[in-house]
């Protein structure tokens, strides 16, 4: 808005205006001075969001159950890193077992298991390709990438 004001209000001075030098049209410090300006507005405006982006990707130190799921070619690994050896693998059923109600290429054979009303940290990664990890009803989804862990937190409010 501030920049089209601007904008705006020079180009109706400039043709309004019967005062007008053929050294300010001709000049390029004008030209380089309203061309730098809005850049500098808009960076102005962008350091901000990227500060609030920043914090609220920003998981704390209050989890009270980490787990690390590893996206794999078909199934998903999940590892509850606060207990020692409780891992497991998730595959998908096949639709001849399928039962009525279920839901074919979302159903599982072990679903993971978290506690209702306790912080749960994420760590999301995947050994072959993108996955992409979600619960819809808790609001995440998170990327998992070849190479790279990440991380996002959740609360369950309710069971099922």
């Amino acid at each position: 808005l501030l920049i089209t004001t601007l904008v705006g209000y020079l180009t109706a001075s400039f043709m309004l205006s019967s005062l007008t030098s053929r050294y300010i049209l001709e000049q390029q410090t004008i030209e380089t001075i309203w061309t730098i300006l809005p850049a500098i507005i808009l960076i102005f405006l962008a350091l901000p969001s990227l500060r609030l982006l920043y914090l609220l990707d920003e998981v704390g130190m209050s989890c009270l159950l980490t787990i690390k799921a590893t996206g794999n070619q078909w199934y998903w690994g999940y590892e509850y890193s606060d207990f020692k050896g409780m891992e497991f693998d998730s595959y998908m059923l096949p639709e001849d077992t399928l039962e009525a109600g279920q839901y074919r290429l979302l159903e599982v054979d072990r679903r993971m298991v978290v506690p209702t009303k306790t912080d749960v940290r994420m760590l999301i990664t995947s050994n072959d390709v993108i996955h992409s990890w979600a619960v819809p009803s808790l609001g995440v989804k998170v990327d998992a990438i070849p190479g790279r862990l990440n991380q996002t937190s959740f609360m369950a409010t309710n069971e099922g």
